[in-house]
């Protein structure tokens, strides 16, 4: 029986990135449609659950995706509510690849250094940043979030959106009002993952080459790179005692954990990969 995977996306059409990485997981089919919202797939769902029976399941899975999390995490919740025993297919989770690059990059961290009971800062309240916060409060890290500095972002700063957002997840954010004030607000922190917009660098090399810095990850790959002095395929590389880790070197580890979860899903028939999921797959294959 041949492994289909359904790709929900919530963009208009389905995700080239995404196809491609189901087809390299050695899925056979991957049957995508743009568009999903929580009101418009219920059709769709159970016509895809049903025809195989509940044995044929584990050959088909789910994958929800697009460009905007909110909407993902909206329509993966309703696909839930359409599964019930024994039709409960494999489901995963990964809109704007958040929940695989952070998984992947916490991942790696924590296999370098001891993140129980460590400082650790992340710049950006977006969706990446919000969940690798999360994935470092789960291993026992210290948490504070930032805002970018406005003198960063060349005349477009605004009030991030996700600030309400990683304050009801119960984080504190700091919101600098520059950068100087951002070099001195994440000092102590032994931890920095930088998870800013492409283009824009956020965090300067005065900020993290301070004492007691360890690890600083930069999620963005866009010239100029978010972080001054960490190069695209640093991989933990070590520099006066601090390992960098730039965008480059996380985007390896993230696709082979993409593909990880999705040969997951159709080992294990009912598999949930939200970002919890996600991470304990990644803990296994990184």
């Amino acid at each position: 029986m041949k492994k289909i995977l359904i790709q929900l996306d919530t963009d208009q059409y389905p995700s080239a990135f995404d196809e491609i990485a189901a087809y390299d997981a050695d899925v056979d089919v991957v049957a995508g449609y743009g568009g999903i919202t929580p009101d418009n797939m219920r059709d769709l769902v159970q016509g895809a659950i049903f025809p195989r029976g509940p044995d044929g399941l584990a050959n088909t899975a789910f994958w929800v995706g697009g460009s905007k999390v909110r909407d993902g995490e909206a329509v993966f919740d309703e696909a839930q509510k359409l599964f019930f025993k024994p039709f409960n297919p494999s489901i995963m989770l990964d809109s704007d690849g958040s929940n695989t690059t952070a998984a992947a990059a916490v991942a790696r961290v924590r296999g370098a250094v001891e993140l129980n009971d460590t400082r650790a800062a992340v710049i950006g309240v977006g969706p990446v940043g919000l969940r690798t916060a999360e994935l470092l409060r789960r291993e026992g890290a210290e948490v504070t979030m930032f805002t970018f500095p406005p003198d960063a972002m060349k005349g477009s700063h605004r009030r991030a959106s996700g600030i309400p957002v990683a304050q009801e997840a119960g984080f504190e954010v700091v919101e600098p009002d520059s950068s100087d004030e951002l070099d001195t607000a994440i000092a102590g922190n032994a931890v920095i993952f930088a998870a800013g917009p492409a283009g824009a660098q956020i965090l300067r090399r005065s900020g993290w080459a301070q004492e007691g810095v360890r690890v600083i990850v930069d999620y963005s790959a866009a010239e100029p790179v978010g972080v001054e002095g960490v190069d695209r395929g640093d991989s933990l590389e070590d520099e006066d005692g601090v390992l960098k880790f730039g965008a480059l070197a996380v985007g390896g580890p993230k696709m082979k954990l993409q593909k990880a979860c999705i040969r997951k899903m159709f080992e294990i028939k009912g598999t949930v990969l939200d970002l919890d999921g996600v991470y304990d797959v990644a803990l296994e294959a990184l």
